[in-house]
């Protein structure tokens, strides 16, 4: 299934409700660890991988540093990062995405659909307004379209995607 939300306790608890003990779980945009913490207290028989690449992460994530934890400070955006954790593991039940909380929905959209459809989580539980206020202002067609699982069926057999060479187009201002 694929969750979305805004607020980071609602975040956090879909995770909470979707992951049991035992579960592999990828999160992306951990940040400083506070969502990485919870999961930690909850899931000691998980294993987890966090990925970031903040300045203020680094330093956070090494206190959190334990066995069945890996951080990994990188760009999600980046083919690199996802070959690495693939060949670390090439399948997790939970992918965890909370990038920006409000800011491009586009980068985190693709950043959802291609780590999904490389990893086919059984949940994929997403915090971004942006994509949160778009399903909620959007009217849908008679066209049933809809997948049960953590990622999208229309792009589920593509292995892992190439590098995409519109990430770097981005620009944060045009001033």
């Amino acid at each position: 299934m694929i969750k979305l939300c805004y607020d980071v306790k609602e975040y956090r608890r879909q995770i909470l409700d979707s992951a049991i003990n035992g579960d592999s779980i990828v999160e992306l945009g951990c940040h400083v660890g506070n969502t990485t913490r919870v999961l930690l207290e909850s899931f000691r028989d998980s294993r987890i991988i966090a990925i970031d690449n903040s300045p203020e992460a680094e330093e956070k994530m090494k206190e959190l540093a334990c066995e069945n934890m890996e951080f990994i400070n990188a760009d999600v955006r980046l083919h690199e990062t996802l070959l690495e954790v693939y060949r670390k593991i090439p399948k997790c039940d939970i992918l965890a995405i909370d990038l920006g909380g409000g800011y491009h929905p586009d980068t985190v959209f693709k950043v959802f659909y291609i780590w999904s459809s490389t990893f086919k989580p059984k949940h994929t539980i997403i915090r971004n307004r942006g994509i949160l206020e778009f399903v909620n202002s959007s009217e849908t067609s008679e066209e049933d379209y809809k997948s049960e699982k953590g990622y999208l069926d229309s792009y589920h057999d593509s292995g892992i995607p190439p590098q995409i060479k519109e990430f770097g187009l981005w620009t944060p201002s045009l001033k």
